[in-house]
């Protein structure tokens, strides 16, 4: 087949799982033409199967803002006609599916049918996709897709209740390469330059806005390092970084805490993690929980969302109610507490994690493809 995937070029979640899923399909054989504004964070482009193309917005006086979406239409209606594109799968229904759906009437009227597979990730959805500015376009777009997806059944029922939907959403969740893991033998990064041998390497991965309850994460820790040894490491950048730092200064534990900034070497500082903490006042999937599951690491997060559906209560971690600091520290505690109890969390982790590798998840998507295509015809 030959796909074109139209995701945001970011170190978010839905950015990552659009790359990672085109590049998987290539490594099967599809053609996939990746289509966005700069080149994907986790795209190298070694793949002869793997194209991108960016999408250049002009400027222009009259606008004050420059129009994306109509420059994304145009650049997709070129690209199915230049590399004879059967499909199209956009990653948020805003702007993509809109600016999809533009593309396809274009088409249409040149008699270029072409299906479209929308993929709901969380905040498209729940956060500004609810936005009265924006609702009825998320609405329209959602429901002109040929095929719609949600990362998960949580998310799925949150659109269903938010919007109008008159499409069936079909979930396929989040994944995981796993043999990229087991792959990475060669760690130039040592344990030691993070901590000390008797100390517990805490470790949280986010993009510091309001809804991860950066705060927490802190307050969570500094509970922990109070009964055990220990170091936090906090991956990422955002808006609540810098009052994160000030917080590990007020409780007096900032010489405990490493601000690493984003990073790509995620998998070098979950390979030495102990615990994972994700107490996000919601989550559509929890994709960093199961990246840290992946490197058998367990998770300590909020019950919000699809957490539940990813993180297993008492197997691979433990969930609690958000804002609960004080359960979420004494089940870190419980799992931190001994060798034993650690590695048993640590091989439930990778366990349950291995349910989501992208060998058992892709199939699913070629399948929806293959039916799109065969429905248009």
């Amino acid at each position: 087949m030959k796909i074109a995937i139209v995701c945001y070029p970011t170190f978010g979640g839905s950015g990552v799982v659009a790359t990672e899923l085109g590049i998987e399909l290539a490594n099967r054989g599809h053609e996939i033409h990746f289509i966005t504004y700069r080149q994907p964070v986790r795209l190298a482009l070694i793949n002869s199967n793997v194209h991108y193309h960016e999408v250049n917005v002009p400027e222009y006086p009259l606008f004050h803002y420059q129009p994306y979406e109509l420059a994304l239409s145009s650049k997709l209606v070129d690209m199915v006609k230049l590399h004879k594109i059967e499909l199209l799968h956009v990653h948020y229904a805003i702007p993509h599916a809109y600016a999809g759906y533009m593309a396809k009437q274009i088409l249409k009227e040149e008699g270029i049918k072409i299906p479209m597979v929308t993929t709901l990730h969380g905040t498209d959805i729940t956060l500004v996709g609810n936005h009265p500015f924006y609702k009825p376009a998320v609405t329209f777009s959602i429901n002109k897709s040929d095929v719609v997806t949600s990362v998960s059944q949580s998310l799925k029922d949150d659109t269903n209740k938010l919007f109008k939907i008159k499409k069936e959403i079909i979930v396929i969740p989040n994944f995981i390469e796993l043999d990229n893991n087991r792959n990475e033998t060669t760690i130039s990064c040592h344990r030691s330059v993070m901590a000390k041998p008797e100390e517990r390497i805490v470790t949280h991965i986010s993009n510091f806005r309001k809804v991860k309850r950066i705060p927490d994460v802190i307050k969570i820790f500094y509970k922990i390092q109070q009964k055990i040894p220990a170091k936090l490491m906090m991956v990422g950048d955002g808006p609540e970084k810098e009052k994160a730092e000030q917080l590990c200064q007020e409780l007096g534990i900032e010489d405990k805490v490493i601000f690493f900034g984003n990073s790509n070497e995620i998998g070098k500082i979950l390979s030495y993690s102990d615990l994972f903490l994700l107490p996000s006042e919601t989550e559509s999937f929890g994709l960093a929980a199961l990246e840290a599951m992946a490197w058998s690491v367990p998770v300590i997060s909020s019950n919000s969302g699809g957490l539940s559906e990813v993180n297993f209560d008492g197997l691979s971690g433990y969930l609690s109610n958000v804002g609960n600091v004080d359960d979420m520290a004494n089940k870190a505690l419980e799992i931190l507490k001994d060798n034993t109890t650690l590695n048993t969390f640590k091989a439930n982790a990778l366990s349950v994690a291995e349910r989501f590798d992208i060998k058992n998840i892709l199939p699913l998507y070629e399948a929806l493809y293959y039916k799109a295509i065969n429905d248009k015809k």
